[in-house]
């Protein structure tokens, strides 16, 4: 409800504070006194978009703020979904800067617009000649027939459901475009991968097969070089063993005469221990040395197979193609999965599907149950407000698609007149019949929903007399669960709020300022009478306000 509401420097408002208490509240007022403006202020708490020309002193901010206590409205998930800090005492406030900039804040968190609708529709509904346009709309019909069906959980849960199966099929189209792109590429992608599987790569191998190709390439004049460096280590009588052996034998005899003959025999015998081991392997070397054609044909074979994969994948090394061939393995094993994960994705479409269809005949069931006592509960109400030949017709047609709140297509008919034709809402009523249903509607709905405050904006127009009585009641019975405001310039209804506001101009050294006043009772009594007789009060106007106000 709200309770408190704070106006700065807005339109004729140099400055307003003012209370407010749970039940009924009357606002009265002349024309022209400045409700609109009150409705003004509160339409920007609730996320309108600022008017620069609205700021009554251009060089000063203009505040709004309204303080909600929200302890009922179990809105303690919508705080977490916008990113708000929770108080069972919310404050909202919008500033419009003399620059033309608006800020809101939400306790002293800024907001966007966007946060403020979200929240501000929770907590305040302004009714208009406007805002019963809203009856037309299939949306408002739909929440009228769930909240007396008490679809709640079950609407959550098919929308939860209902989300999920549109994800669900959005990444099975996402599947079919993927399959067939990759069939376009796969031909081409098995070739490229069966010639790398083909190539038996091995990872450091370019090295070892060029290193082979120049040996088998070169083979005779290896050996020829190999067998002179034999001969040349192991002759008779020029080898270098042989003479560096002799070496040996003559350090030997002088080895003994001083450490520098030693130092230099173990050198020579060094020497030619390294000399022994060098003969024995050049020897081994040239033992295993054959000329071998085809091997050498099979090596240079690999390696143009090698260097071709690598210029077709601008590599520039074996493991850089292994890593081409795993991606390529990749690819089309995906590929291949394809078929697999759409069968998957089309088993479970199918399974949300049937849970879904369950939803929406569980939702379907629950509508057609409540729409005769609906029907009931709103021809009786309109009958006391004057519209004794009113009658409707609520239909549900199923639908092959799934929508947003289920299977349904409603179609809310409606006949003023006695044998009248059906027809829709917005054709078959009038802007004070419309009116009408609204407050019909609202106070049906006050029994099986929590509501946010209520503002009728003179709901009243074009009724007089038992009609404008049998709305105060409706309003003062709704008032027992909500805070409901009626902006209205009947005596009748005036009399039935539990508190009692007038808005009033008043001129303040030149100045014309807006003002808002909780009426005493004596006061109260004074306004009744001037709504019943005019400024000039009479004492019967006087004694005909006390009747009402008892």
């Amino acid at each position: 409800m709200l309770t408190q509401l704070t106006i700065k420097n807005y339109a004729l408002i140099d400055e307003l504070h003012v209370n407010f208490n749970n039940g009924l509240s009357i606002i009265t007022g002349e024309t022209g006194a400045g409700k609109s403006i009150l409705l003004g202020g509160l339409s920007l708490i609730l996320g309108k978009r600022a008017d620069l020309s609205a700021i009554k002193d251009a060089s000063k901010k203009c505040i709004i703020e309204a303080t909600f206590d929200i302890a009922k409205y179990n809105l303690k998930t919508l705080f977490v979904t916008e990113g708000l800090d929770y108080e069972s005492l919310t404050i909202i406030r919008r500033e419009i800067l003399p620059s033309g900039k608006s800020r809101a804040f939400i306790n002293d968190t800024p907001v966007n617009l966007n946060s403020l609708q979200v929240l501000g529709e929770r907590l305040l509904d302004i009714h208009s000649q406007h805002q019963t346009l809203q009856l037309t709309n299939d949306d408002f019909q739909f929440q009228i027939i769930d909240a007396l069906a008490n679809n709640e959980v079950l609407l959550t849960d098919y929308t939860d459901k209902l989300k999920q199966y549109k994800g669900l099929k959005a990444e099975l189209e996402h599947l079919h475009l993927q399959k067939a792109e990759s069939i376009k590429e796969l031909d081409y992608n098995l070739f490229l991968l069966k010639e790398l599987e083909e190539a038996k790569l091995v990872a450091g191998e370019l090295e070892t097969l060029e290193s082979e190709f120049e040996t088998l390439n070169n083979v005779e004049d290896i050996k020829e070089k190999l067998t002179q460096s034999h001969r040349l280590l192991s002759h008779e009588e020029v080898g270098i063993t042989t003479n560096l052996s002799e070496v040996k034998n003559q350090l030997g005899k002088i080895a003994g005469f001083g450490k520098q003959y030693e130092d230099m025999y173990q050198r020579v015998v060094s020497s030619l221990i390294e000399l022994d081991d060098m003969f024995s392997e050049i020897e081994q070397l040239e033992g295993q040395l054959e000329a071998d054609p085809n091997r050498l044909d099979a090596v240079n074979s690999k390696l143009q197979v090698i260097h071709n994969l690598m210029l077709k994948h601008t590599s520039q090394s074996i493991e850089e193609l292994i890593e081409v061939k795993e991606n390529l393995a990749e690819k089309v094993s995906a590929t291949e999965h394809l078929d697999s994960d759409i069968l998957e994705k089309e088993k479970v479409i199918i399974v949300i599907n049937e849970q879904l269809k369950l939803k929406a005949s569980a939702l379907h069931s629950n509508r057609v149950k409540v729409i005769p006592d609906l029907i009931k509960q709103l021809e009786r109400i309109l009958g006391t407000l004057g519209m004794p030949n009113a009658k409707f017709n609520i239909e549900l047609q199923p639908s092959e698609v799934f929508l947003t709140n289920g299977t349904d297509n409603l179609k809310f008919l409606f006949s003023a007149n006695k044998g009248g034709q059906f027809n829709d809402l917005k054709k078959a009523a009038s802007g004070g019949e419309l009116s009408r249903i609204m407050l019909a509607i609202k106070s049906i709905l006050s029994k099986y929903t929590q509501l946010p405050t209520i503002m009728f904006d003179e709901i009243d127009t074009g009724v007089s007399g038992e009609i404008s009585n049998k709305m105060a009641s409706i309003m003062q019975q709704m008032s027992k669960t909500m805070q409901v405001f009626t902006i209205t310039h009947l005596p009748q209804i005036a009399a039935k709020g539990d508190t009692h506001f007038k808005v009033y101009k008043e001129d303040i050294e030149n100045v014309t300022q807006t003002r808002l006043k909780k009426l005493m009772p004596e006061e109260r009594i004074v306004e009744i009478a001037q709504m019943l007789g005019g400024v000039d009060v009479s004492n019967s106007a006087i004694e005909h306000a006390k009747q009402l106000l008892n």
